[in-house]
């Protein structure tokens, strides 16, 4: 795990001190190497200081930072024939070779024709990442078709540049910046960006299916989607709430042969904490809950704020819980969490859906959910990654597959929401849980978002009422004093 950033300068000056500032502001991201290159050259230190001293005269280059998690993870950037190299993220499976990495895999794959087979990695290397590619006059940069590890992009009339994440692109004072399209290619030099779409999301033709053979083929998916999640790992925990999504995951993982440990957080005297035990001991899984203060929740928000980088409530409310559970996988000794994200949008799981199949029928909530799906790179899975990556935490979605994405998104309807007073909803995803023995009590227990069972949401609404401000406003104000007005995109 840890950060990539890579940059091009416009006027043909030295790219390498900026690309070494832009690795000092994401450093929570990787702690134990750090590395710059420029299409010649490679350097790699245990400290950034040292890095600084080095300055190649080049317009083009990388820089990483890693926080090793496994055994095989390498300082990069990685040098290659006539080009360097940096990936980051993670191929499933993970490489069957000891000690071989996922860049050092990829690079292999690179050799002499490096956009034609730049291609070929997002159209056949199954996996989350991200990647740079950076050559004499240009840099290739790559994103994998869902979108789960994060990218941003920005240029002005000197620089273009990407980064893991936005804080080091607005300390450049690049103020227009956005997060990298999933499935697509970017070529950049000193004419700006060029993107070209490679592999997209596609909503498929929708399979005459009924629920017996659809269900037996999605448990099947999600088995074959944990196995390749998990083929790195003998234990791992599980981002666990209690309810049907996290409950599978958690099953799966167990049925793969891995050590299953649950981790559930909250704030303290909340009524869902013995829900959610009497569920992980009915699984027959350990549990590990960690209770949060009011004062914590306070100290937390404007952590959480700085790593989402952005001042929206919802996402806020979410990323708090994440973050104390992150903080407690690591704390437990666990560098990987698997979590649900993915589900709602794939089956069904939000209210919101029955609003739009009661208002407008069946074909406009399948192309809402297809929307969801299409666009949780930017909802979702950019803003749980930042926030679990703080902590030295690696987030994975068994859910987010290519295979169960394209099985679930050509799912009739019917499959998923039986009826626009569906109050459960997500009908085959629960018959998977009863197929693997999850108790119906779970399979059959009403989705509610993990800001209000956590407490977040009412808590962050005390908090902004006890300074006379609406939540909102509680945490615009919150988020300027993070990133002050001169800092906001």
């Amino acid at each position: 795990m840890g950060a990539l950033v890579a940059v091009v300068n416009k006027k043909g000056e030295s790219a390498v001190p900026i690309v070494v500032d832009m690795l000092k502001e994401l450093t929570h991201r990787g702690r134990d190497y750090h590395g710059i290159s420029t299409p010649e050259m490679v350097a790699t230190n245990f400290t950034l200081e040292s890095l600084e001293l080095i300055n190649p005269v080049s317009n083009i280059a990388l820089g990483h930072n890693l926080s090793r998690l496994m055994p095989r993870d390498h300082p990069q950037p990685i040098k290659g024939n006539g080009f360097t190299f940096v990936f980051e993220g993670r191929l499933f499976p993970a490489p069957n070779l000891p000690g071989l990495s996922e860049a050092q895999k990829i690079i292999e794959k690179l050799s002499c024709n490096l956009l034609r087979n730049s291609r070929s990695i997002l159209e056949k290397m199954d996996g989350s990442y991200v990647f740079a590619v950076a050559e004499s006059d240009k840099l290739i940069v790559g994103r994998d078709v869902l979108g789960i590890t994060p990218l941003y992009y920005g240029e002005n009339d000197t620089l273009c540049a990407v980064a893991s994440e936005r804080k080091s692109l607005w300390k450049l004072g690049l103020k227009d910046v956005s997060s990298f399209p999933p499935g697509q290619l970017a070529i950049v030099n000193k004419q700006g960006f060029s993107l070209y779409p490679v592999k997209k999301l596609c909503s498929p033709p929708k399979e005459k299916l009924e629920m017996e053979t659809a269900t037996y083929a999605l448990e099947l998916l999600l088995l074959d989607s944990t196995r390749k999640q998990v083929s790195d790992l003998d234990g791992v925990a599980v981002a666990f709430s209690g309810g049907v999504d996290s409950s599978i995951i958690a099953v799966l993982a167990d049925h793969v042969g891995l050590n299953v440990k649950l981790i559930s957080v909250g704030l303290e005297n909340q009524p869902d904490i013995d829900f959610t035990k009497e569920a992980a001991e009915s699984l027959g899984l350990p549990l590990h809950f960690e209770t949060y203060s009011r004062n914590d929740l306070g100290e937390t928000l404007a952590k959480v704020l700085w790593l989402i980088e952005e001042p929206n409530v919802i996402n806020a409310s979410i990323a708090v819980p994440f973050f104390w559970l992150a903080e407690t996988a690591s704390k437990l000794g666990y560098p990987v969490v698997l979590g649900g994200q993915g589900a709602d949008e794939l089956f069904g799981g939000y209210q919101r859906y029955l609003v739009e199949y009661e208002k407008s029928g069946i074909e406009a909530v399948e192309q809402k959910m297809f929307y969801d799906v299409e666009y949780a790179y930017r909802q979702n899975f950019q803003r749980d990654n930042q926030v679990c990556s703080y902590h030295g935490v690696e987030l994975r979605l068994p859910f987010i597959d290519r295979y169960v994405v394209d099985f679930a998104l050509g799912l009739p309807l019917r499959l998923k929401i039986n009826s626009v007073e569906d109050r459960l909803r997500k009908r085959v995803l629960r018959r998977v849980a009863q197929n693997i023995d999850v108790p119906s009590f779970i399979a059959d227990k009403p989705k509610k978002a993990v800001q209000y069972t956590t407490g977040v949401t009412k808590a962050l609404q005390s908090l902004a009422k006890d300074n006379g401000l609406t939540l909102g406003e509680y945490v615009k104000k919150a988020f300027s004093m993070v990133y002050p007005p001169s800092g906001e995109t």
